[in-house]
């Protein structure tokens, strides 16, 4: 069998970590910030050039939403990461003619129309992070060979680089074990994506030669974060009040879409989030 040598970036996130097992029959190269600083032009061309790989893979990203939007520096540094350095991947792809994976995120619409979202609806974005992930898949699709992948509230096992943040999952459990009651909001409703399964796909639509371009990867189906906590606690049979409560009732400097639920009309069939988060709790 003929291995492809795939180069996965960010290889220690959450992402990154399903993608190392989904790509296992290939000649995997895991690289993260310490391998490879991706916004270092110089460094991007000669590691990657040297490497000479059949595939990249970026799962390299900041998603620090309100901490983007409140601090100027950060804002750079994410639009650096999320935007800018997707060039110089671009350019090696194409230098090297090979196919350029990269992700994006649900948070680049205003999710103001209540209806789901498919792979050509114009993107709005309402905060800086949307504006810098908008900016990276603009870039990625100037890969003369892309995929751009769209995710939205990813979940899996947690990362292992630094600066990871909790996932929504263990923030659940974990605040149940505090208190007996929980606020649940009502009015965002987005898809969910299951880690391994957006791996999966992925690796579908690389080995499978599916056409290049945009592809939405999240889990059928879609659910508000009352939704989702809900089904967390029923699934690990916690007993905990919940109240639905309005977006408003939090105070948070980012502008989140009210509905963003990924319609997947081109790619592989997901299974339904709630099927994967009892795979992921069992």
């Amino acid at each position: 069998m003929n291995q492809n040598k795939v180069l996965i970036l960010g290889a220690k996130g959450m992402l990154g970590q399903a993608l190392v097992q989904a790509f296992c029959d290939d000649k995997v190269f895991a690289w993260d910030i310490e391998d490879l600083d991706i916004t270092n032009q110089d460094e991007v061309s000669n590691n990657i050039l040297h490497l000479s790989p059949d595939i990249i893979i970026n799962a390299v990203g900041i998603n620090a939403v309100d901490k983007i939007e409140e601090d100027e520096i950060f804002y750079a540094l994410a639009k650096k990461v999320n935007g800018d350095a997707v060039l110089h991947l671009v350019n090696i792809a194409n230098q090297l003619q090979i196919p350029l994976v990269h992700y994006s995120s649900d948070y680049i619409f205003d999710g103001e129309t209540g209806e789901d979202i498919d792979e050509h609806t114009i993107p709005n974005p309402q905060s800086k992070y949307a504006e810098t992930k908008l900016l990276g898949e603009q870039h990625a699709t100037k890969a003369d060979k892309h995929y751009v992948i769209r995710l939205s509230r990813l979940f899996g096992n947690p990362g292992i680089s630094d600066g990871i943040k909790k996932s929504f999952i263990d923030l659940m459990i974990e605040v149940s074990k505090k208190q007996d009651y929980l606020p649940g909001i009502v009015d965002e409703v987005a898809s969910l994506t299951y880690a391994p399964d957006l791996a999966n796909f992925t690796k579908q639509l690389v080995h499978g030669k599916y056409p290049y371009g945009v592809y939405h990867g999240s889990n059928e189906g879609g659910a508000s974060w009352y939704d989702w906590a809900k089904q967390i606690f029923e699934l690990k049979n916690i007993d905990i009040a919940m109240k639905k409560v309005q977006a408003d009732s939090f105070v948070r400097a980012a502008k989140r879409p009210a509905y963003s639920v990924l319609k997947n009309t081109k790619g592989p069939k997901q299974q339904h989030w709630k099927d994967a988060l009892k795979e992921f709790l069992s």
